[in-house]
């Protein structure tokens, strides 16, 4: 017998007063009173607490919502590609302009039994992690075999922007040299501009310099990046994690490829390297941007071999709550207009000396472009034009 059904039939049954029967138990009269008057008015369902679930939810999500994360979830895993709760709201905001938190999401897919809770792991901001600031400043490049439906090995060579992982090129050989390698580099080049610099490992193809102790000299990939003025670099032997975004990116595209029906050919395997390139920068975000890698690889100016914007600074920041944000020139602080409405807003700052582009950093909008005035602490908007 539980304690609030002893209470009830000591006053309605044994006679005991409220005030009794609250010392008697331990609680206080008014809880007495509302337990019995339950008891007459529901009857034995007062022996047990009412629950504290609301009538109502205004919060919770739609059942076409809800079912919709389930359907992405199975759609994006049949289809090879991550479906991860972020990647699922991606997908909500993009198809239906609706906005759901990735805690929610998740909780959801748990109760579909499609997520197994996991221990909490190491957040992600404990990682030390190098990103280029600007397109083209690093290129990183890599080789990985695949087998046709033959039981012939493949190979396939990527070549991927560090700054935005947007997927430069992506072809396949029977055997990968020094030869394509410069051919496919010149190619990529010719399209998307020179880099500053070139990312790898220590292929035989990439570099001579473990070959014969390294007495041969460079060999043509590394001698035609010097004579571009192209900077190359390695990394460490049995340390394949500095060129990690390129490994990482060859895991989704042999996840993606595994989902399909293996080709028999390297004329169809190109094929479907070409469809993964266009679903892999255009129509996916990546986690660690938050946005696809077209946007972040067109949003902000190039750069090249010779620093095509040496005096080009980055900036990132947040717009605060009065919608400006604080730049210091020639050791002197300038606040910068940008809008109440954009208050909070991750920002990404351009700065060619006076010359200062702001841009949102998840959309690529331009939020103003301005040449700073160093007479004045305060740059209004309506002195410039915030979109020219």
């Amino acid at each position: 017998m539980s304690k609030r059904q002893s209470v009830i039939l000591s006053v309605v049954l044994e006679g005991l007063s409220q005030a009794d029967t609250a010392r008697l138990y331990e609680v206080s009269e008014a809880t007495v009173s509302r337990w019995v008057f339950r008891y007459r008015a529901d009857g034995e369902a007062a022996f047990e607490p009412r629950s504290r679930r609301p009538k109502s939810s205004p919060t919770r999500l739609a059942e076409v919502v809800i079912a919709e994360i389930v359907n992405l979830r199975g759609e994006l895993t049949t289809a090879g590609l991550d479906a991860g709760a972020a990647t699922i709201g991606w997908h909500l905001k993009d198809r239906y302009d609706i906005t759901v938190s990735d805690a929610t999401i998740r909780r959801h897919l748990i109760a579909a039994g499609l997520v197994i809770p996991e221990p909490r792991k190491r957040p992600r901001s404990s990682f030390i992690r190098f990103q280029a600031e600007l397109p083209n400043e690093m290129w990183q490049t890599d080789m990985t075999h695949f087998r046709l439906a033959d039981g012939h090995d493949a190979e396939i060579l990527s070549w991927l922007d560090d700054h935005s992982r947007y997927a430069l090129s992506v072809t396949a050989h029977d055997r990968v040299n020094t030869t394509i390698v410069v051919e496919r580099f010149d190619k990529t080049a010719a399209q998307h501009g020179h880099p500053a610099s070139v990312l790898s490992d220590n292929g035989l193809y990439y570099t001579a310099r473990f070959a014969r102790g390294g007495a041969s000299g460079p060999n043509r990939f590394e001698q035609h990046l010097t004579d571009l003025g192209i900077r190359q670099k390695h990394s460490r032997p049995n340390h394949p994690t500095t060129c990690g975004k390129v490994e990482r990116f060859q895991q989704t595209l042999k996840k993606w490829l595994t989902a399909r029906p293996r080709p028999a050919t390297i004329a169809e395997l190109q094929g479907l390297l070409e469809d993964f390139a266009d679903v892999y920068n255009s129509k996916r975000p990546h986690r660690s941007l938050g946005t696809t890698p077209t946007i972040a690889y067109t949003r902000l100016p190039k750069t090249g071999p010779t620093g095509t914007n040496p005096q080009l600074r980055v900036r990132h920041d947040r717009v605060d709550k009065t919608g400006s944000v604080t730049l210091r020139y020639h050791s002197r602080l300038h606040h910068i207009g940008i809008g109440r409405p954009h208050a909070g807003t991750k920002i990404t700052l351009l700065i060619d000396d006076r010359d200062i582009r702001i841009i949102a950093t998840n959309t690529g909008q331009i939020l103003r472009h301005l040449t700073l005035d160093p007479t004045r602490d305060y740059q209004p908007q309506n002195t410039q034009n915030p979109n020219p």
